[in-house]
């Protein structure tokens, strides 16, 4: 169970429970009033309680857990604000400052006075601050002005990339005048950030945000599944492609042992790239570093890349063709190397085209993006090998 002090029950019903008091307490309650109850309370606490329920009572979870995540992307920072524990006037002295701090009941939580002047946040002081203060110094003096605030309605993705340069334990947060509401912890922001990231691995092969390890069988089929037709009619494109160098293969067949290998390496290439683009969309970096600028890093390095394999690859194609008795074996090798070449540098340019391009139709950019990469890649990389073996050879 999470901190007590973060939990919010929506019902006196199952205030303080645990997990499988909850449980029980629900299974009697209507599909409505399960769903209604659940999506109220924080995602965590919800999927505790639904991986303690059973039967239909379980599905009605499974959906409710899912529009609680859903609720989550357009959280507002508001949600995270508690009160804040040391305000003071800044017409206070130090003394007095530890004064508040020796009777504060709640001094642990204390990692800033926020300085205030009638109501408006003015400055922030330090533990560090009041210690070496003299007594009669006002906080007005020690403080550190103009402290960086969050605004009241700020969006919770916007909050952690903000966080993301400052590392504050403690970030207070201000209405449109300036007057203080209470503060948020750093840790709170940096959880939704762990959050984002560790959900992109599944995003990429088509595992929904929203699935958990505790989700229903069948809830988990139905979130999977239609992206697993999607990565299939995607693969029977790439077979088309291949089919239609069948006569090359035949006559050709040293080839065939090379087609996963480009296909291979090309996707991982690709997969490279992506990584990067959506770990910089997810921080935020994209919108100071011109996506030009990493089109063409990422068009270099797959060029550098492809170049380094490929030869690598070109001289394993000249001796295994060799061995099998293939009469142009060097210009198979030159073959793998030119097509490793062009199939990694275009890898490089769909890992950043492809979230780029779901983002600009309103998609979540990591949804499914590596099932669409690795089609691009095999359509290429496959393609081009196949491509130049008929033009050079044949």
């Amino acid at each position: 169970m999470n901190d007590p002090s973060r939990m919010s029950p929506p019902s006196e019903d199952i205030d303080g429970q645990t997990p499988a008091d909850a449980a029980r307490t629900l299974s009697g309650r209507s599909p409505e009033e399960i769903r209604a109850l659940l999506a109220q309370m924080p995602h965590e606490e919800a999927l505790a309680v639904a991986a303690q329920l059973s039967g239909a009572a379980k599905e009605q979870a499974a959906g409710a857990t899912t529009q609680a995540v859903a609720s989550d992307i357009d959280a507002r920072i508001d949600e995270l604000v508690v009160p804040a524990p040391a305000i003071l006037e800044s017409t206070q002295t130090a003394a007095e400052a530890v004064a508040f701090l020796v009777a504060s009941e709640s001094v642990a939580e204390i990692t800033y006075i926020f300085v205030v002047d009638a109501g408006r946040l003015v400055g922030v002081v330090g533990m560090r601050d009041i210690v070496l203060a003299k007594p009669g110094q006002r906080l007005a003096e020690i403080m550190v002005a103009e402290p960086f605030a969050f605004k009241s309605g700020t969006d919770i993705d916007a909050a952690v990339r903000a966080a993301l340069a400052r590392h504050y334990p403690v970030y207070p947060v201000v209405d449109d005048e300036g007057r203080l509401l209470g503060s948020v912890r750093g840790w709170q922001l940096f959880e939704r950030v762990v959050v984002e990231v560790t959900g992109q691995a599944g995003a990429q092969v088509g595992v929904s945000r929203e699935e958990q390890v505790t989700t229903p069988i069948l809830s988990a089929f139905r979130m999977r599944h239609p992206w697993l037709q999607v990565n299939l009619l995607t693969a029977f494109v790439a077979a088309f492609v291949v089919g239609m160098f069948e006569d090359t293969i035949t006559q050709i067949v040293a080839l065939a042992a090379f087609l996963p290998v480009l296909a291979g390496q090309s996707g991982n290439t690709g997969c490279q790239a992506l990584a990067i683009t959506l770990r910089g969309l997810t921080l935020g970096q994209l919108d100071e570093y011109p996506v030009g600028k990493l089109l063409r890093k990422e068009t270099l390095l797959g060029a550098l890349n492809g170049f380094v394999v490929g030869i690598v690859a070109g001289v394993a194609m000249w001796l295994y063709a060799s061995m099998s008795g293939e009469a142009n074996a060097v210009m198979l090798g030159v073959v793998i190397l030119v097509a490793m070449l062009g199939a990694c540098t275009g890898s490089g340019i769909f890992g950043v085209v492809v979230p780029l391009t779901l983002k600009r139709f309103g998609a979540d950019p990591a949804m499914a993006s590596s099932i669409f990469l690795t089609t691009f890649t095999d359509i290429l990389g496959m393609g081009l090998m196949l491509f130049l073996a008929s033009w050079v050879l044949l």
